[in-house]
């Protein structure tokens, strides 16, 4: 703390900053989860299976999160049961107060950070030294600063790791299927059978805030607390504030990231519905066969970096393949009677059709 002036800027503008920086991060991971959302919902009635499971997945996501809250409160889990609509978490004690809201809080916060923190302990054993903790702050600009340094190197570092895949290896493989998996499953809001037009993020934000103002002084203790390890950290010269919204930036990021990739995964199921019949399953297919004539052509003509070049051959041929499917293996689901020279009435007279 030597040489730190004690001005209002470092009193309070250096805590405010990754505050401000992470709800801005946050709220970017909910616009990406809307938008998977609603590329779902058009989906529904075509992929209706598909769209139930991740409804599941996102549903066991958030009854895990509500047991979590359960067993951090030592209030116990009486009856754990997820279905495709709806999750069932009950205690075995009812516990009111503040054990009642740190348990709420898990369910509503929890979907956002707990799976996306398992991914992130996976991430260490791919991604490498991409984690780098930022210093100590002096000033609410450079808070932003050490904050963006942080959350860009590792950014970069995973977005080089799935560009450099190399899907020989079993351990790339499955953190990406863990990723996507993940990336599903993380959104909070209902897919149904039924449109639920208000189950949105507006409606997220309003359950989430009308908790937070139920208890006001719940809040206010978290926010002196965060202020006490903030000055504490400050006094003894470690990075320990920083680094904990250091981490909750490099969840937000890994969210988005597994929903990037699922936005290619439902862009080649949204495309191969225009894909008659079995001939859909030539998209899919692709995929693995595309990328294992990649790396044996790149065996025999060496090129620089030939698991990204490998990946690179995959998208193109993966894209290439569904585009010649789409243009001459189109389904006939969306043919019009139109085309049709007569159509027979219901008294069984053929009438001339209108075109």
């Amino acid at each position: 703390m030597a040489g730190i002036p004690l001005d209002v800027d470092v009193l309070i503008g250096a805590a405010l900053g990754p505050v401000l920086a992470m709800i801005a991060l946050w709220f970017l991971q909910l616009g990406f989860i809307e938008v998977q959302k609603w590329i779902l919902m058009t989906l529904r009635h075509t992929h209706e299976a598909f769209c139930r499971f991740s409804n599941f997945i996102g549903i066991l996501f958030q009854s895990m999160c509500h047991a979590l809250g359960y067993t951090v409160t030592r209030s116990g889990i009486a009856t754990f049961h997820v279905t495709v609509d709806v999750g069932t978490v009950e205690p075995k004690k009812e516990k009111t107060g503040v054990f009642e809201w740190v348990a709420t809080s898990f369910l509503l916060f929890g979907p956002f950070f707990i799976p996306a923190g398992l991914v992130l302990l996976f991430s260490f054993f791919v991604i490498g030294n991409g984690f780098a903790y930022p210093a100590v702050p002096s000033s609410f600009v450079q808070s932003l600063i050490f904050f963006g340094n942080s959350i860009g190197i590792f950014t970069l570092r995973f977005a080089s790791f799935l560009i450099h895949m190399d899907l020989f290896n079993p351990l790339h493989v499955l953190f990406l299927v863990v990723l996507l998996f993940f990336g599903l499953g993380i959104r909070p809001s209902y897919i149904g059978d039924e449109r639920k037009a208000k189950i949105d993020m507006i409606h997220d934000l309003k359950s989430i805030l009308g908790h937070l103002r139920q208890k006001p002084l719940y809040l206010l203790v978290i926010i002196l607390v965060m202020y006490g390890f903030y000055f504490l950290s400050l006094l003894l010269g470690q990075g320990w504030y920083m680094g904990l919204f250091t981490i909750l930036g490099w969840l937000s990021v890994t969210a988005i990231m597994a929903l990037l990739l699922t936005y290619l995964l439902l862009l080649l199921v949204k495309s191969t519905d225009h894909i008659r019949g079995w001939w859909k399953a030539g998209a899919y297919l692709s995929i693995p066969v595309s990328y294992v004539a990649g790396r044996i052509l790149f065996v025999y003509r060496p090129v620089p970096q030939p698991e990204s070049m490998a990946l690179l051959f995959m998208v193109v041929m993966t894209s290439l393949v569904t585009i010649l499917l789409i243009k001459y293996k189109r389904t006939n689901r969306f043919k019009t009677a139109s085309k049709m020279k007569h159509m027979r009435a219901e008294d069984g007279k053929k009438r001339a059709s209108k075109k």
